[in-house]
């Protein structure tokens, strides 16, 4: 997906999304959390996903959001143990 697109998808303005979502991934602007949180929902993952700054856990927070119920049972278990 494009940055345009995604920011469009986001519902950023058509003339000002490919740049934003540029300088939100160069970290030149941070998004606030309701453009996180859009951004999330468009790329379905959880927003947590971009405040997480180990590349594991971010992996983990993702297989997470898109388990199902019995999966995320066994998780949460195996997260206790």
């Amino acid at each position: 997906m494009s940055q345009k697109a995604l920011g469009i998808a986001a519902g950023l303005d058509q003339f000002v999304a490919s740049t934003r979502i540029n300088r939100y991934e160069l970290g030149v602007h941070k998004a606030d959390f309701l453009i996180a949180q859009r951004l999330a929902e468009v790329l379905d993952i959880p927003a947590a996903y971009f405040y997480t700054e180990d590349d594991k856990l971010a992996e983990l927070v993702i297989e997470y959001h898109r388990a199902g119920s019995r999966k995320k049972a066994s998780i949460l278990k195996a997260a206790r143990t």
